[in-house]
């Protein structure tokens, strides 16, 4: 009912005697239709599985994708066993919001493990960052000034 996922199941049994990632089949055969429509998904690990030491690695599976769906699933604690028929994964649909750049892209077919996506590159002149003008306060005191921004990983400069 309330569910954001469909749960993917293993068809065969697998036994992960090291840390090395591992395909596994599931029943499910692209492409997800969701109200008469073709839809992206993310795969995504179940809780269940991290729970049990099943690292799935995610995934994203193409509107146009027509071949069965597999896992990459490892482990960072050997020995582990997943028997056939095991839920370790979901499907969480997504709508395209890039749909009309990839006019003229090869359709995804059986083709498994790559991209056929539309390349998107971005670019920002290098000797001019994003520049915005920043209101600083402190208690009563206020003060505006031009700042150039610049954004890491996890961090935003203002110089």
């Amino acid at each position: 009912r309330g569910s954001v996922g469909l749960d993917l199941v293993s068809t065969v049994n697998v036994t992960l005697t090291d840390n090395r990632p591992v395909v596994v089949a599931t029943t499910f055969r692209g492409p997800l239709i969701i109200k008469g429509k073709a839809c992206g998904a993310l795969l995504l690990g179940r809780s269940s599985s991290t729970i049990k030491g099943l690292v799935v690695l995610p995934g994203l599976i193409d509107a146009d994708y027509t071949c069965v769906v597999q896992i990459i699933v490892q482990t960072i604690s050997p020995l582990i066993f997943v028997p056939e028929g095991s839920r370790i994964a979901q499907l969480v649909p997504i709508m395209s919001l890039v749909e009309d750049l990839a006019y003229g892209q090869p359709s995804r077919g059986e083709a498994a493990f790559g991209s056929t996506g539309p390349g998107v590159f971005f670019s920002i002149p290098m000797n001019r960052r994003p520049l915005v003008h920043a209101h600083f306060s402190n208690g009563s005191d206020t003060f505006q000034s031009p700042a150039l921004l610049d954004t890491g990983a996890d961090l935003t400069i203002v110089a």
